[in-house]
């Protein structure tokens, strides 16, 4: 059986996204203080990205938290399963883009970019891929963990 979930392809790509955090600690910081974001949103955006990337400890993470911040258990299955529609219609671009940019291994068409630029502003879309190179750092980082479980255990842990 294969290991099909995406993983960090080299060590220089682990350690760029690992020094994202470090870098922009202070544009972290100020995503959680000023509250541009909620954190319903903020958890269905790390939804929809881990349902394309499949790390099964942030699905299960954000799940839980994403149930803390108000999203119903409905909502969350239809994130997991790729399923957008019962998202709030003012935050069905960024969903979308999610989804995209993961599926894009975080290299979306600019036309995507342009377009959440134009739903939500640049400083709302930022705080948008804040969100997103988060979740990406910890679905890879998950997978990877996984991968290496795989090939210890010559593919007996497997989910």
């Amino acid at each position: 059986m294969e290991f099909k979930k995406r993983t960090y392809r080299n060590p220089k790509e682990f350690f760029a996204d690992l020094l994202f955090p470090i870098r922009n600690r202070k544009r972290l910081k100020e995503l959680r203080k000023d509250r541009l974001i909620s954190q319903a949103f903020m958890q269905r955006l790390m939804l929809a990205v881990t349902e394309v990337n499949g790390c099964r400890y942030c699905s299960y993470a954000h799940a839980r938290q994403a149930l803390k911040s108000g999203v119903s258990q409905k909502e969350i299955s239809l994130l997991l399963a790729g399923d957008t529609s019962g998202c709030p219609e003012k935050e069905a671009v960024a969903i979308a883009y999610a989804q995209h940019w993961a599926e894009s291994d975080a290299h979306p068409d600019p036309a995507a970019v342009r377009e959440l630029h134009a739903a939500y502003g640049l400083q709302k879309a930022e705080a948008i891929h804040l969100v997103l190179q988060m979740i990406r750092l910890g679905n890879l980082t998950g997978n990877s963990f996984d991968y290496l479980l795989y090939k210890i255990s010559f593919g007996k842990w497997q989910r």
